[in-house]
């Protein structure tokens, strides 16, 4: 018998259970057993009855015999019985020892027999039409005899669910799956799968289900290569797992969410039995946890990040751990640093950890941030917090400077967590993420608590009554650093029972004192980090133990003992090299450092090739040499260094590794796709095909065929070189034979997958009269709406030339198809638009002839129509020389890749007329001689890429500005921002001067003057600013010789320009005449000067004031004022230091009307301002004072008179210049009996002469000024007001009558007109009466008459008035009054005095007329 162990599911199978039969045949025994057992048990309770029976009745003898007879009879009967029994037994037991026999033999013979399942016949593909059955067959062996199950597309295939669809057949090992009346629907993957107790063996094929008069469908998802099903090696108890959707390289950042998940295909699909899957972080096992969720279930695994930090990442690993094995999938998971909270801060510490946990001490460790984009990390802040708790307290009150720090003042018996934030000159970094809990406890009570099933005996229930402790030993240093050291020591023994604390005394060495260091505080825990060390000095310590009965003695000196860093700056890493890896990672390899100690890993850093600037490649240190960037930039170059980090902190960058741009690596080809026949003859046929997708970074350098009929599985090589176009006849076929063939690509690297066979081509000749499928559809500039069909002409064009070509689309998931062009195109392009963006399409062409519509060509591969992100298209440009370009920029092509330009969509060969220029990732398509002819449609498309292809319409207008730019450019003109102009400077120079948009330092230039070239000189200063692109010439005197033409001429390089000026006739005058006044004002300005001429200004005050600004002054400098030639005296001096002069006229009247006249001068000259102050200035100056006094009119009182009603407006002044109107119910009024206008100083009146009825109504004042006009309105429409002027005059009349002779009064009168001589004194003098005294004024022009030495006047007894002026000039000529008045009234008198001067004319005067006085009312009578 063997000795191989049965597995567990066999057990139960009845021919390998060795207790089996013992079982049965006990059951057997046992069964008979108790029958006999039952029937003894009746005998002895009928013995028992009979006993009893007889006993009791004592009955006759004959019923005694009769019992006895029967009792003879029951056993025999028994024993019969028991005979047979036995006799039964011994039969059942012989058989089955036989059986038994049987058994052991059969499994000896069968485990010589037995084996796995082997497949003989596998299965073989079908290609039918629609509504045909397929029958699949295959013959398999194997002992014992295997089972077998069906699956299409890696689904169980179950007839019973389907009988009508499905038939399965077995035998004698042929097994067969009828699939009856088969549909498009069945076009799949079949798969069966045979197994027994030793194995499991798989076969496959592909059914594809054709439509009756309809080119070939696209293969269905499920028969592809990559989606075969089990592998033919399977054991039973493996699973087969698939990774389908996988993640990728993956960023993010602190703070965030993040599930990594990943879709498994689990076969066979059991419930209560599967994989078991397993998440690694750097090959370390991750369980559930705060930071990490863990699923997997209904075919999908995934892990979940609830708050992202810099912990997390690493490289990332899925197992699905099975009986048969492990298959994981693996990816790198970046984290970079979220932002910091102030700017310039420095990124998060990571991988806080704790160590040497006791009852009140703990060693915090961490991990640096990198600081690639930040000032380096000064120090750092360890926190804790008491679990359960939200308040973080700080431990460190200065910054540690090594990532490790030994926090001390725990309480014993609580958790605490602790996390750390790093400092640099900018700031503090957020914080880490917090430690796992650590238990402040003794770790020899910690594991107590923890084991469940140990004896724990401390020593001290062993010491007896030991009170005060002894002195610890051991004490040495088991850290130390350059801030603290840390001090470890052993329990003393004996200890005590009691609970221990420690004190701890250090000592400079040569000091002899000691200090207690923990005076304050008492220590639990078996060590200690002491602080506050001098730095290079060295200490020895001692440790007391304590308890409450006393202190022991101090332990042992420790040796001396020097604060340093025992662990320094590890070097830097050595040699760094980087190496192609995909089109966005690159490898990057670097050596070890020299001293690599206690290292905590590598930072690598990259750059982009001149940009200056590094970046972070990882941001958690990992622990290799060797590691993959990623998120590069596809075609850019990059250059990369590494830099090691351990406690103490970053070694320096390593040397920057040689540049290298990011591009796959070289592998072999893929396999090319798409195989057509396009023509046959009976004898050949002409296959087409598509290349591949990836050409493995080299170029593709030709093709491999092989081909096989139909029934044979031997593939025969069809050519022994290669192929280097996409097109080939086989030759020598035989006529009616079924072929398929299979292609490889071959580059430098070596030959690629083969393709999938094609479909089974016969060979016959074609003769149809329509055309054959066109061939190799491409798909090209994919945009959001649209896209771009190539395709080639069919070989076969049947039996008339081909016409067009129609294009048919349609979405993958829809029936019908859309024929893109109503009428068949001639080109072999043809761009379909109004696609729907996000949407799947395929596409497919067919040619046209006279005959018909032809084949159908291969249906294309689904697209998806949108844009790339960073799409680019074709642009147009003309060089430094003139050449006028299409330029196209790729960064993801590969030094592989091919950019392939073409018009109308076919490729440039033509070298005449274009010129193709390559550089890396930039092509040019150069136009050797434009013209017209080359308007069109042009396109590019680079090979090894992702599709990517754009194209370019050149129409007449963008020709047209590129011919104008290259003409610009072949033929340069240099651009002018300014022709050439003039301008007139201070000094009277004319500066003539032109601006260029640019010059460079090699340009020339020239003035040329009446067709004569002029030279740097004297007379002319050229000179030229290159970098604002002035040339410039200074004439430094223009005289009239100077009239004509100027011209300036320029050249840069190959280009040219000139400007010229034409200064004739007028033109030339103007520019003389400014010339020469710039020189006098030059001139005037080198002295005392105006820098503002006069000028008047009108106060609030209502006086003209006469103001100029002077410059270039000094002390010595004499200011004037005159007018009409003679000199004003001001009485303050004007302060010329201040730069502004005035002169005051307080009451303008025409009498200040003149020529005024400021001047300046000293030792350096002298200068002149005028102003005539007549005509329309002085217009514009009462203008300006109406405005002002406009603006201060009152309200229009009433003044009743004798003579009738006045109406009176108060101004801040008043000049019977002013423009003023007085209205009567908007009727203008003109002065003259009845009503007069006048007005004084301060007033404008309208007297209302004996109003009457017809005089009431609204009454307007108006006065204009320069800026508008001011308005007054009264109604005198009320009976009162001239019953008021009535009563008026009889009251004066009264009053009058009874007072006249009190008021004020001129008793000596006054002649009407003096005449006097210049020079003499005039005397005025007359007698005044009143009762009371009145008041006497005199006045000047109706002004009131300001005293001074030229002006005396007098009153003496109270009635004697004088007025003496001496000195009379003929600006004393004028009108003289003197006003007497009391509360009574008072008199005015006039008298006119005339100047003249000596030996003129005397005037002739009225001798002896006196001035009549006029009537002054009292001021009772004034009310209003």
């Amino acid at each position: 018998m063997s000795s191989v162990a049965v597995p567990f599911y066999q057990k139960r199978h009845k021919h390998f259970d060795q207790s089996y039969r013992n079982i049965q045949t006990r059951y057997v025994l046992e069964e008979y057993a108790a029958r006999n057992f039952i029937v003894m048990v009746l005998i002895w309770l009928f013995f028992l009855f009979y006993r009893t029976h007889e006993q009791k009745s004592h009955a006759s003898d004959e019923k005694r015999i009769k019992f006895a007879s029967e009792l003879s009879s029951l056993e025999r009967e028994i024993h019969m019985a028991r005979h047979h029994a036995r006799e039964q037994l011994d039969r059942l037991a012989i058989q089955r020892m036989v059986e038994e026999n049987m058994a052991l033999e059969r499994h000896a013979v069968e485990e010589k027999i037995s084996r796995a399942p082997e497949i003989l016949v596998r299965l073989r593909s079908h290609t039918v039409w629609e509504k045909m059955s397929v029958r699949l067959c295959f013959t398999v062996q194997g002992f014992p005899s295997p089972v077998v199950q069906w699956y299409k597309n890696e689904e169980l295939i179950t007839p019973a669910s389907d009988p009508a669809k499905y038939t399965v057949e077995n035998k004698y090992g042929v097994h067969v799956l009828h699939i009856n009346r088969a549909d498009f629907d069945d076009s799949a993957t079949y798969s069966a799968v045979a197994t027994n107790i030793h194995g499991q063996a798989s076969t496959n094929c592909a059914v594809v289900v054709r439509r009756f008069r309809e080119s070939e469908e696209p293969h269905p998802a499920g028969i592809m290569p990559f989606h075969l099903p089990l592998s033919y090696d399977v054991c039973f108890t493996h699973f087969d797992v698939q990774f389908l959707e996988k993640f990728g390289v993956t960023f993010a950042t602190e703070g965030e969410t993040l599930t990594l998940k990943c879709s498994v295909l689990v076969t066979p699909e059991l419930k209560r039995l599967r994989p078991r899957a397993e998440w690694y972080r750097d090959d370390v096992l991750i369980k559930d946890s705060k930071w990490t969720k863990l699923y997997f279930g209904e075919g999908q695994a995934a892990l979940s990040f609830t708050h992202l930090n810099k912990d997390d990442e690493g490289l990332y690993t899925l197992r699905m751990v099975t009986k048969g094995g492990v298959n994981e999938y693996s990816a790198f998971l970046f984290v970079r640093d979220a932002d910091a909270l102030i700017a310039g801060a420095p990124g998060a510490p990571m991988d806080v950890k704790c160590h040497d946990a006791n009852r009140d001490y703990v060693i915090v460790t961490w991990k640096p941030p990198n600081i690639t984009t930040q000032n380096p990390v000064i120090g750092y802040f360890v926190d804790k917090c008491e679990v359960g708790l939200e308040n973080w307290v700080q431990c460190n009150d200065a910054p540690v400077k090594i990532c490790k720090y030994p926090v001390t003042g725990l309480c014993e018996g609580r958790s605490y967590i602790f996390r750390v934030r790093a400092v640099n000159s900018a700031g503090i970094s957020r914080p880490s993420r917090v430690s796992e809990p650590v238990a402040a406890l003794d770790p020899f009570d910690l594991e107590r608590t923890q084991s469940k099933l140990k004896i724990v005996i401390k020593k001290d229930d062993l010491e007896g009554d030991i009170q005060i402790p002894g002195p610890p030993t051991n004490v040495h240093a088991s850290e130390i650093s350059k801030t603290y050291v840390v001090l470890s020591w052993d329990p003393p023994v004996p200890r005590g029972r009691e609970p221990l604390t420690y004190f701890i005394e250090k000592s400079m060495v040569g000091s002899g004192s000691w200090q207690r260091v923990n005076a304050q505080v008492a220590v639990k825990s078996p060590r200690y980090a002491v602080f506050d060390l001098a730095e290079g000095k060295p200490y020895v310590f001692r440790v007391l133990s304590a308890n409450k009965h006393g202190i022991s003695d101090p332990s042992e000196i420790t040796e001396p003992i020097q604060p340093q860093d025992t662990v320094v700056v590890p070097s830097a890493p050595g040699r760094v090299v980087a190496t192609r890896n995909t089109k966005t990672s690159v490898v990057v390899q670097w050596d070890k450092p020299k001293h690599e100690e206690n290292l905590y890993g590598y930072y690598i850093d990259y750059s982009v090739v001149g940009s200056n600037q590094w970046e972070p490649a990882n941001h958690k240190p990992i622990n290799y040499s060797r590691f993959v960037v990623h998120g590069l930039e596809t075609g850019e170059q990059y250059i990369f260094r590494v830099k090691a980090v351990n406690a103490v902190g970053f070694s320096e960058n390593s040397q920057e590794s040689e540049a290298i741009k990011v591009q796959a690596a070289l592998t072999c080809p893929s396999y090319p796709h798409g195989i057509t026949l396009l023509n046959c003859d009976g004898h050949s046929m002409t296959l087409g095909w598509k290349a591949p997708k990836y050409s493995g970074g080299s170029p593709i350098l030709g093709y491999y065929i092989d081909k096989r009929e139909a029934n044979h599985k031997n593939w025969h090589e069809v050519n022994s070189s290669l192929i280097c176009r996409t097109i080939y006849t086989v030759e020598d076929l035989t006529e009616d034979a079924f072929y398929e063939f299979k292609i490889a690509a071959a580059n430098v690297v070596g030959i690629g997958h083969p393709s999938d066979p094609s479909e089974h081509f016969k060979c016959k000749a074609w003769t149809m009269p329509e055309p054959g499928p066109a061939y190799d559809l491409t798909v090209c500039e994919v945009r959001n709406t649209s896209l771009v069909l190539l395709w080639k002409a069919p070989v076969y064009e049947g039996k008339s030339p081909i016409t067009g070509y129609l294009v048919d689309y349609k979405e993958v998931d829809a029936e019908d198809w859309i024929t893109a062009n109503e009428k068949p195109t001639s080109h072999h392009y043809f761009k379909v638009t109004d696609l729907h963006q996000g949407h799947t399409y395929v596409f497919k062409v067919r040619a046209v002839n006279d005959a018909g519509v032809g084949k159908s060509s291969e249906i294309s591969e689904p697209v998806f129509v949108e844009a790339s992100p960073g799409t680019k298209e074709i642009f147009s440009g003309v060089d430094e020389e003139g050449n006028i370009y299409l330029g196209f920029e790729c960064k993801e092509a590969t030094d592989a890749s091919h950019f392939q330009w073409g018009k109308s969509y076919e490729e440039i060969e033509d070298s005449d007329k274009f010129k193709i220029q390559t550089e890396g990732d930039h092509s040019k398509l150069y136009f050797k001689n434009p013209d017209k002819s080359d308007l069109g449609t042009y396109c590019i498309s680079v090979s090894d890429t992702d599709g990517v292809s754009s194209s370019f319409i050149l129409d007449e207008e963008e020709f047209e500005r590129l011919m104008t730019l290259s003409n610009e450019i072949k033929n340069p003109t240099i651009p002018l921002k300014s022709e050439l102009a003039y301008e007139v400077l201070d000094k009277g120079e004319v500066r003539f001067w032109i601006q260029a948009e640019s010059l460079s330092p090699n340009s020339t230039y020239r003035f040329v003057i009446n067709d004569k070239e002029v030279e740097n000189g004297h007379r002319h200063k050229i000179s030229c600013d290159h970098s604002n692109g002035i040339i410039e010439m200074v004439m430094d005197k223009f005289t009239i010789d100077n009239e004509g033409t100027y011209t300036v001429q320029i050249q840069d390089g190959k280009a040219k320009n000139q400007s010229s000026l034409v200064l004739i006739g007028d033109a030339f005058k103007t520019v003389l005449a400014e010339s020469e006044l710039q020189r006098k004002e030059f001139l005037r300005k080198q002295g005392p000067h105006f820098s503002e001429f006069l000028y008047w200004e009108v106060t609030e005050e209502c006086e003209v004031l006469l103001a100029c600004k002077v410059a270039n002054t000094k002390k010595e400098t004499v200011f004037k004022w005159y007018r009409n030639g003679s000199g004003i005296d001001v009485d303050e001096v004007p302060d010329l230091q201040r730069g502004e002069c005035h002169l005051t006229i307080p009451k303008l009247s025409r009498k200040d009307e003149g020529v005024y006249k400021a001047t300046l001068s000293d030792d350096r000259g002298h200068d002149v301002s005028t102003l005539e102050l007549s005509g329309k200035v002085y217009d514009d100056i009462i203008l300006a004072l109406s405005r002002v006094s406009g603006k201060t009119a009152s309200p229009l009182k009433i003044l009743c008179t004798e003579e009738g009603i006045r109406l009176q407006c108060f101004l801040k002044y008043y000049n019977e210049e002013m423009k003023v109107t007085w209205s009567h119910r908007e009727s203008k009024i003109s002065s003259g009996e009845k009503m007069k206008i006048g007005g004084g100083d301060d007033v404008a009146w309208l007297q209302i002469t004996e109003p009457t009825e017809k005089d009431k109504g609204n009454y307007t004042f108006e006065i204009f000024g320069d800026k508008g006009s001011f308005k007054r309105t009264l109604d005198l429409s009320g009976q009162g007001i001239f019953l008021r002027s009535y009563l008026y005059a009889l009251n004066l009349t009264l009053f009058f009558f009874f007072k006249l002779l009190d008021r004020g009064k001129v008793i000596g009168g006054l002649p009407d007109v003096v005449t006097i001589m210049d020079g003499k004194t005039l005397n005025l003098t007359c007698t005044v009466f009143g009762n009371p005294d009145p008041e006497v004024v005199w006045f000047k022009n109706d002004k009131t008459l300001e005293l001074n030495e030229h002006y005396l006047v007098s009153l003496e007894q109270g009635k004697y008035a004088s007025l003496t002026i001496k000195g009379v000039t003929s600006e004393d000529s004028g009108k003289y009054s003197i006003y007497v008045k009391n509360k009574y009234g008072g008199e005015t008198v006039d008298v006119t005095v005339s100047v003249y001067r000596h030996g003129e004319k005397i005037p002739e005067v009225n001798k002896g007329q006196l001035a009549k006085p006029r009537l002054i009312p009292p001021s009772g009578a004034s009310s209003t």
